[in-house]
């Protein structure tokens, strides 16, 4: 499981005061749970998941975890731009202990980069930089995956098939989404974590929580 407890995360300012993102932020997402992550723009959803894939580190509170999580879906910041793709998919092979040709081979299907995948990253566009990210991502297999916002990369197709990779044939993950839209929300979550002006709150009732966070 994964259990957060008591989560803040301050920022400087450019006037040099700390402004608080999050505020005391606890909630448990068990193995094969599927929460929801609500609240307008600038209420901390991408924050809190990048705590939780590790990305930053929260300033008060710990994160528990009894099983892996993924880094955000489609985080492009975490490769090296000198690097090659090729290379770049080498090293995420050490770390996770996988062999590259699995990866490699899983990566170039799904993002279908061709060629480039033997060019600097920082040469990519940033279409090819989210699609490499994401089909990265899913060449790792994680107990829970954490999504910020649902894959906007690539053309429909590129789409279409990212969704089923990841709701469908990955439906026994759990999964943490943040996300604005109601349709994804309502198919796949069975709880909702709201978060406004630093603070959330869960709820079971999904419907509740749409309702709050249309009222927002």
């Amino acid at each position: 499981m994964i259990r957060t407890n008591g989560i803040c995360k301050d920022y400087r300012t450019e006037g040099g005061r700390w402004h608080r993102v999050l505020s005391d932020i606890s909630f448990t997402v068990a193995k094969g749970e599927k929460i929801a992550v609500l609240g307008r723009n600038g209420a901390g959803k991408s924050t809190l998941i990048r705590l939780l894939g590790a990305v930053e580190l929260p300033t008060l509170g710990t994160i528990e975890q009894t099983m892996s999580i993924s880094w955000p879906i489609g985080l492009t910041g975490g490769f090296h731009g000198a690097l090659t793709g090729n290379d770049n998919m080498r090293f995420i092979a050490r770390i996770y202990n996988k062999p590259f040709a699995d990866i490699k081979d899983g990566v170039e299907d799904f993002a279908q980069l061709g060629k480039f995948m033997s060019e600097p990253v920082k040469t990519w566009s940033t279409g090819m930089r989210a699609r490499f990210a994401f089909a990265l991502s899913l060449a790792i297999d994680f107990d829970c995956y954490l999504i910020d916002e649902v894959i906007s990369a690539g053309d429909q197709r590129f789409q279409r098939r990212g969704h089923e990779e990841l709701f469908e044939k990955r439906a026994d993950r759990s999964l943490i989404l943040a996300s604005h839209q109601p349709d994804i929300v309502r198919s796949y979550c069975s709880r909702a974590l709201v978060l406004h002006r630093g603070r959330g709150k869960v709820f079971s009732d999904l419907e509740l929580a749409m309702q709050i966070y249309n009222d927002l």
